[in-house]
C-alpha cells in the first residue's frame, strides 16, 4: 500500500505526481528544484543558495512523511553545467554526515524543469 506525502512547506506539484510517495518504510520523492514554498518564486542568486533551497525542500518533505537526512540511502542530483559540481556538493555536505552519506549519482542534463541548475531526488527508508 502507498502513502501519498505532500507538504505546503515544499513547493506544490505542478503536474500528475506527488511531492513524495511512502511504500512500506521506503519514500520514493520526486525531484526538487529551487522554488521558495512561501513565495512561489525561483532561488536563482547563485548555485550554493539554489542548492541550499532545493535541499531545504527536500528537508520539508522528509519531515512531512517522519524521516530526516539520517534516513537518506540513494540521491540523484541533476545540474546543468558540471563546473558547479563542487559548489554543490559544498552545500550538499553540509546535510550529510560524510561517514554515513548515501549512495549518490550526478548526472549533467541538457535541461531542467524551469531552466534551473540543479534538481535533486531521493529514496529514505524508514528504520
Amino acid at each position: 500500500m502507498k502513502k501519498i506525502i505532500n507538504t505546503k512547506n515544499a513547493p506544490a506539484p505542478i503536474g500528475p505526481y506527488n511531492q513524495a510517495v511512502l511504500t512500506g518504510n521506503t519514500l520514493y520523492t520526486s525531484g526538487q528544484i529551487a522554488i521558495n514554498p512561501e513565495t512561489g518564486e525561483l532561488v536563482l542568486n547563485d548555485i550554493k543558495s539554489e542548492t541550499k533551497q532545493v535541499l531545504e525542500n527536500m528537508k520539508a518533505v522528509l519531515t512531512e512523511a517522519g524521516m530526516t537526512f539520517d534516513n537518506v540511502v540513494k540521491t540523484s542530483i541533476f545540474i546543468s553545467d558540471m563546473h558547479n559540481f563542487s559548489a554543490i556538493n559544498e552545500v550538499y555536505a553540509t546535510y550529510f554526515d560524510e561517514n554515513t552519506a548515501p549512495a549518490r549519482e550526478t548526472v549533467e542534463v541538457a535541461n531542467l524543469p524551469k531552466f534551473v541548475n540543479v534538481e535533486i531526488s531521493m529514496i529514505a527508508i524508514k528504520s
